[in-house]
């Protein structure tokens, strides 16, 4: 024999075992160590694969990665193969990245390398101007463009883009004969009415390297349009070695400055915007991640089917429902809203006892003949009752409500 199923549960007593709600009627489950790791297992999950991300990658990185331009950097645009070549020569290598150390390192032993005078702002510009005048040593700069140009090198202005990537050297430069082709194009072309300047290989008549004596004895600037044959995938090509062991070699001590992002305080005002310090790579990396975040919205707004319902784990008396409904119309003064329903409502209940049919309840024309022919009273204003102005106060809603229940019970009973 099977046992007898259990009685089912009264509407007006919750469940057995079941949390009973608060006495607003809202059901608030008390909160379990289950429940708790299915809301943060989640969480756990990606921070779990973000660290793990963050170990391998940090394992698998050798830590030479630095930037273009940089002599500690074994990129193919990082500069260490000439950084190397000329240790051997017994030329050390000295990085900086700010223009006060970098003015304090100049003097007449030295070759001070600016990698990225576009990058310096005003202040930083008139530091490096400052120690070019009074050093007494070499001033490199690599493709200055015409703001670092003002006032770095103001005899110099710039031609527009070089068209020819390894011109011919076409001057009496020593280190330019000696080197031959370069890869001094590709970048800018220059012009300049300084005296005494060694204009070097010129591409459509407009140099892209210039040797400038300075106002110190012994002291030059020297002015690349490009920086291609100072780079590692490119110094094996042509002249390039031999030309960028002349113009870094000269001096027994280099002074290479790269410009850091606390130099861009004082307002950069340059022709490189910072974004390009952010190698290639990573551009492609910022597209992908807004591609995925893009679909990731899609995906959790899209809606999976129709709504579901299902069922309270306590039972909830219709009336206490209805009593929250009515504080909630309170609290908001819903008067209109609160009448718009109660006359809805008893316009559906009161069309099938009249006859009128479901599709007509909500017609004055058709509903208010056939509810006034069965009203028991001889002053009831079927039409102001059903279909009227919303109650200027709450007792008038109180008072609307009565009519209502007392139409009914009238057409009933008729």
């Amino acid at each position: 024999m099977t046992a007898p199923a259990p009685p089912p549960a009264s509407p007006e007593t919750p469940a057995s075992g079941a949390a009973s709600g608060p006495a607003d009627g809202t059901f608030r489950p008390a909160a379990t160590p289950a429940t708790v790791w299915r809301c943060a297992r989640g969480v756990l999950l990606a921070l779990a694969v973000l660290a793990t991300a963050g170990i391998v990658l940090a394992a698998l990185d050798p830590g030479g990665r630095h930037g273009r331009l940089d002599p500690r950097s074994a990129d193919p645009s990082g500069t260490r193969a000439v950084a190397a070549l000329l240790r051997d020569r017994g030329v050390s290598t000295r990085i900086v990245t700010t223009a006060d150390a970098a003015a304090s390192a100049a003097g007449p032993g030295t070759t001070l390398l600016v990698a990225r005078p576009d990058l310096l702002g005003p202040r930083a510009r008139g530091t490096i101007r400052s120690a070019a005048d009074l050093s007494g040593g070499r001033i490199v700069l690599l493709a200055p463009g015409s703001t670092a140009l003002r006032d770095l090198a103001p005899s110099v202005h710039t031609a527009g883009a070089s068209r020819t990537d390894t011109p011919a050297p076409g001057c009496a430069l020593p280190a330019a004969r000696t080197a031959g082709r370069a890869d001094t194009g590709g970048g800018l072309r220059y012009t300049t009415t300084g005296a005494g300047a060694a204009a070097c290989y010129p591409d459509g008549g407009r140099p892209t390297l210039l040797v400038l004596p300075s106002g110190t004895a012994g002291g030059d600037t020297v002015v690349a349009g490009s920086a291609g044959f100072l780079l590692n995938e490119d110094l094996a090509r042509e002249g390039n070695a031999s030309l960028a062991l002349h113009l870094l070699g000269s001096r027994p001590e280099l002074v290479w400055y790269l410009p850091s992002p606390a130099e861009l305080r004082d307002g950069a005002g340059g022709d490189t915007a910072l974004t390009d310090l952010i190698p290639a790579g990573w551009h492609w990396a910022l597209l992908q991640l807004l591609v995925a975040a893009v679909l990731a919205a899609l995906w959790r707004a899209r809606r999976l089917g129709p709504l579901v319902t299902e069922r309270l784990p306590v039972a909830i008396r219709a009336s206490e429902a209805t009593e929250g409904r009515a504080r909630l119309y309170r609290r908001a003064d819903a008067r209109e809203r609160a009448a718009t329903v109660l006359r809805a409502a008893a316009r559906e209940r009161l069309a099938p006892l009249v006859g009128v049919p479901r599709s007509g309840c909500h017609d004055p024309a058709v509903l208010v003949p056939a509810v006034s022919a069965r009203a028991a009273g001889p002053d009831r204003d079927a039409a102001a009752l059903l279909f009227g102005l919303p109650p200027a106060s709450d007792a008038a809603l109180v008072a609307l409500a009565d009519h209502l229940d007392a139409l009914e019970r009238e057409v009933r009973s008729s």
